[in-house]
This record gives structure tokens, sequence and C-alpha cells, in this order.
């Protein structure tokens, strides 16, 4: 093709299955694996265990791999989506996402660390609108019921990023109330207790120079959720080539731990409970990144390199980095 370039554009049928369903058999437990992949090819590298999916919501997005355009100056993954929901059609949603494959998917129960680099192609969205870039969830066993948000999102709010942490359904205090008069305490997590889906959605850290208030919709405290700032916020997001680096493991019950950094910087060390437990949710957890959005206008794109998974933080990350983190080595 063309300048070096592999595009792909997903088209399936729309009775594809929205929602990611384990199959019958049991999962081995992908901890262990280091996965990596620089992006250099033309296609996924197999020691990266990653694949572009197919299905109804992906039939938007489309996928290239950009030789010279990467943060070392070698390749990139580029993924963009396209405005195609109607209008009127409220749960439509437009994805060009890469998932981890099966076979590598980790118990829902263990840390694992995650690296990569990130790069908002212009123009950066400005709107309130739907926009993830990165998301960690459980997988969902076939008939299982109900609506489960990412426990761990890369977010997009009016221009700026944030990350938040989702959860059950958890005890949240009104500021000014009874409870929590003078406001959350401190280390209290900004919350949005979300009743109609019996979820507790916590916003955890957020860009650099902007404050909790200039995000909607997060005006309650959760004392079940415990967030750490570490000096540093998120950087801005049309600033360039983001390394971001995190630490995953949740803990529906409590004993959830998700610590995230950006381009060398600490940001925020999260504890408590974190993700889902409950009837026909999968033993696993896994990883996908790339835009997702409700419909919108438009074309949304993002660049990606130098992809990393591993079970500790030396498998993704600068030394230096891990011990100014504590993180073992």
């Amino acid at each position: 093709m063309a300048d070096g370039l592999v595009r792909r554009n997903g088209k399936i049928a729309a009775a594809a299955v929205m929602l990611f369903l384990l199959p019958a058999c049991a999962l081995a437990d992908g901890y262990t694996l280091k996965l990596h992949d620089d992006f250099d090819g033309a296609a996924f590298s197999a020691a990266g265990g990653l694949f572009y999916k197919e299905n109804a919501e992906q039939s938007a997005g489309k996928v290239e791999f950009q030789p010279n355009a990467g943060r070392d100056g070698k390749g990139a993954l580029s993924l963009s989506v396209r405005a195609a929901c109607p209008p009127a059609e409220e749960k439509c949603s437009e994805r060009a996402e890469v998932w981890e494959k099966t076979e590598t998917f980790s118990n829902y129960d263990r840390e694992v660390w995650y690296a990569f680099s990130m790069k908002m192609a212009d123009p950066v969205p400005q709107d309130d609108h739907r926009y993830v870039m990165a998301q960690w969830k459980r997988a969902i066993r076939p008939g299982a019921q109900g609506d489960y948000s990412p426990f761990l999102a890369l977010r997009l709010s009016k221009g700026r990023l944030t990350a938040t942490i989702e959860g059950d359904e958890t005890v949240v205090f009104e500021p000014g109330g009874v409870e929590r008069p003078a406001g959350c305490l401190n280390g209290e997590g900004r919350a949005n207790g979300r009743i109609d889906l019996r979820q507790t959605r916590t916003l955890v850290a957020i860009e650099d120079g902007s404050a909790f208030a200039d995000y909607d919709g997060f005006t309650q405290c959760a004392p079940k959720v415990q967030v750490i700032a570490r000096g540093a916020g998120l950087p801005k997001a049309g600033s360039g080539w983001i390394d971001f680096v995190f630490a995953v493991k949740p803990g529906p019950r409590g004993g959830g731990h998700i610590e995230i950094a950006a381009n060398g910087q600490w940001i925020a060390t999260v504890l408590g409970r974190i993700g889902h437990k409950g009837p026909g949710l999968g033993s696993a957890q896994y990883f996908k990144f790339g835009p997702y959005r409700a419909a919108h206008d438009g074309v949304w794109t993002l660049q990606f390199d130098t992809f990393r998974r591993g079970p500790r933080c030396a498998d993704v990350a600068p030394p230096a980095l891990c011990r100014s983190m504590g993180a073992a080595p």
C-alpha cells in the first residue's frame, strides 16, 4: 500500500455481540506474562498479545501502522474513529480499540503493571462527551446481566485528561451534609454515585493546573476509596507524547490498588473498593485501548507506541521511576 501504511476498516454484521464474553472453559492465569509491542512492523507483534477487535461498534474505526511516526522515531499505531451513529440513537457508540488476546488475560485478583505511550492528534475534542482512551475491565460470562463500566479508565473531559475508577455501589456522603459538614475528608475520593447502575465512579487523577471542581458530576465523598495525590497532575492532553505507567489490581470488597504515573512523574495511588463482583462475572481482567465515544461529529485520532505489560514495575518502567514509587524490583 502507498506510503508504507496498512489500513483496515472493521465491517461485520450489526448483530455482533457488544460485551466481551468469556468462553465456557477456564482460562489460564496470564499474570506472569511479559508482553511488548513497539508497533514497528506492518502488523501486531506476536510478543504483544494484542489484536484489533472486529465487531459492529468498531466498524466506525480504522487502524494504521505508521512507520517513522512513533515516540522513538520508528513505528506507531494510529487508531481513529469517525462519526457513524444516528444522532437520536443514545445507546449507539463508536470504537477503534485494540484488545489483549483471551489467552493473555490475568486473574482478577492479580496486580499487573502496564506502560504505553499515547499522543492525541489535533484537534483535541473540547466538548463534554464520552471520550475514553484506555480501560481495564472484568470479563463477563455468557448470560450475565448488567452494564459494567471499566474499573479503571483514562478519559477526556472538556479537553482535559482524567483517570477514573469504578466499583459496585458504595456509601457516599454529600459535602455540607450531616456526615461531611466541612466537605470531604483528606484522601476521600471525589465520587459520582451512579444509583441507576448501582455503581460508584470516582475521579482519581486530573490534569495539571485543573481542580476537581472543574469536572462535572464528582461532588460526593467516597470514604471507601482512598486517593493519595503524589504531587503531580496528569500532563495536558495536547502536549504531545505522554508515557503512562499503571499498576492495576481490583478489589471489589476492598484491597484494590492502583498506581498512576506519567512522563516519569508519580501521579496518584488509589486504594480501597475498586471493581465489581457478582453472578455472571468472570475470574479474569483485561485491558483495551483506543478511542471510544458515543455518537458525535468528526474524526477522533490517537497514536500509541511502546506497549508493555508484566507482573512487576521493572518489566514496564525505568528503574528510577519504580524506585520513586516504592515498587518492588
